[in-house]
């Protein structure tokens, strides 16, 4: 079992048409108590609505800047800028939205079971999202 990842040579499990990526570097999402680690990579420019996680979320800013505001309505002005080396914890069922205007890459910590839910349930969701 591989014990580290270096994220210059990460291989995403998923990208998504919006230039999100998402790898499951370990542990199970889908296992009640299961604990699992994430990368999700950001692209410059991208912007995920207003959505919560069925768990909290333990999340450590790797590269660039995460930008992260809470509430049902995606405001600019509530953005809060996360520049790497920046630790953050997204409680579960906190509705938030978050991105950034610089390529950024988050490591994520969580408890499974886990799921994204989107105010807008129109929105077409990120790399690694289950609902």
């Amino acid at each position: 079992m591989k014990q580290s990842w270096n994220i210059a040579t990460l291989e995403w499990q998923d990208i998504a048409a919006d230039g999100t990526k998402y790898s499951l570097l370990e542990g199970r999402r889908d296992v009640a108590g299961t604990g699992f680690t994430y990368a999700f990579a950001i692209p410059s420019g991208f912007w995920d609505p207003p959505h919560w996680h069925t768990a909290d979320a333990r999340v450590v800013v790797l590269h660039g800047t995460l930008y992260l505001g809470y509430g049902d309505v995606f405001d600019a002005a509530k953005l809060e800028a996360y520049p790497a080396g920046s630790v953050v914890f997204v409680p579960a069922n906190a509705v938030h939205f978050d991105g950034s205007d610089q390529e950024t890459t988050i490591v994520g910590m969580a408890i499974a079971p886990w799921a994204t839910h989107y105010v807008d349930s129109s929105v077409q969701a990120s790399a690694g999202t289950i609902g």
